[in-house]
């Protein structure tokens, strides 16, 4: 557009005609109606954007041969997380995520995507059997945040998710997180432990939501979108810090426009990514998951000077 402008202004002056003032009027425009780069509460609004592709969406667009597997063997199904056998490219995987909602009556039966203890302990069952099986584990995070119930703490929500953390720590097969809508504190870290965590690049991934945060510092949730600067929660600031291992790219204007888009590039880097994994036998594979976990908040000390 403003190419086409330049010709335009050289034109009028080979012709002697003063346009300046119709030249400035349409550069206001042009500079008005262009996108502006999306600002980090931008990007939590895209990532709680209810179109955009959940679990059971990916699943359905990646894989074949879903199979759904229900129950802790404990209490009870949780539907906040679902997972079971599926096969991905020709090979079968272990997939298991956080599910929202698209209406009310289904957020209700799903718990708006925030598991119960139940449902961490489904997870770390499937996991165990993946691993009995010699299969890698896929996961998908996409929740504000495990269920804060007094029900949920009374069946031991901290030591659900703690278990599922040391499980992860030393599966004996390869797994890759992908974080593709919100990851919201321990919820999302309960199924996030993995060789290789990729990360959609409108999701965010925090220890606490923007307005939580607000609620704390500023005790005021309007203050979020400052807080949402503060947390540097999105997809280039986690890459940058090397928390996350790689940055998938969504189809313009997010992933909810092009669900099969997003979950193509997604499928690639998924598959890159176990391709790479699949060449470490098991002790150098729980080796270098264990280090790049214990590199995460190092840091150097300094003379007295520095």
């Amino acid at each position: 557009m403003k190419k086409h402008l330049a010709e335009l202004r050289t034109l009028a002056e080979e012709r002697g005609i003063d346009v300046s003032g119709e030249m400035r009027e349409l550069e206001r425009r042009i500079e008005n109606s262009e996108p502006k780069p999306l600002t980090r509460f931008d990007r939590v609004q895209l990532a709680r954007h209810q179109e955009r592709p959940f679990t059971l969406d990916y699943i359905q667009m990646m894989c074949d041969d879903f199979v759904e597997l229900h129950g802790d063997r404990n209490f009870r199904d949780d539907p906040a997380i679902v997972g079971g056998w599926a096969t991905l490219d020709g090979k079968s995987v272990m997939v298991i995520g956080h599910q929202k909602g698209r209406d009310m009556k289904e957020n209700l039966h799903r718990n708006f995507g925030s598991p119960h203890p139940e449902g961490y302990r489904k997870a770390g069952r499937l996991m165990l059997m993946a691993e009995k099986f010699g299969r890698p584990v896929i996961t998908f995070v996409d929740t504000q945040g495990a269920y804060p119930g007094i029900g949920a703490e009374e069946r031991g929500q901290a030591e659900a998710i703690a278990r599922n953390l040391f499980v992860m720590a030393g599966l004996e097969v390869p797994i890759v997180s992908c974080i593709i809508g919100e990851g919201g504190s321990g919820g999302a870290l309960g199924i996030a432990v993995a060789d290789r965590v990729l990360m959609m690049e409108n999701a965010i991934y925090s220890v606490i939501s923007p307005e939580g945060c607000a609620a704390i510092l500023w005790r005021s949730r309007d203050m979020a979108a400052d807080a949402a600067e503060a947390l540097k929660l999105t997809a280039p600031d986690l890459a940058d810090s090397g928390i996350i291992d790689e940055v998938v790219p969504e189809p313009g204007g997010g992933a909810h426009f092009d669900p099969e888009g997003a979950a193509e590039a997604l499928r690639e880097a998924i598959l890159r990514h176990l391709s790479e994994l699949g060449g470490l036998d098991r002790t150098q594979l729980i080796e270098a998951r264990r280090a790049k976990y214990y590199a995460m908040g190092a840091w150097e000390e300094t003379g007295a000077d520095g």
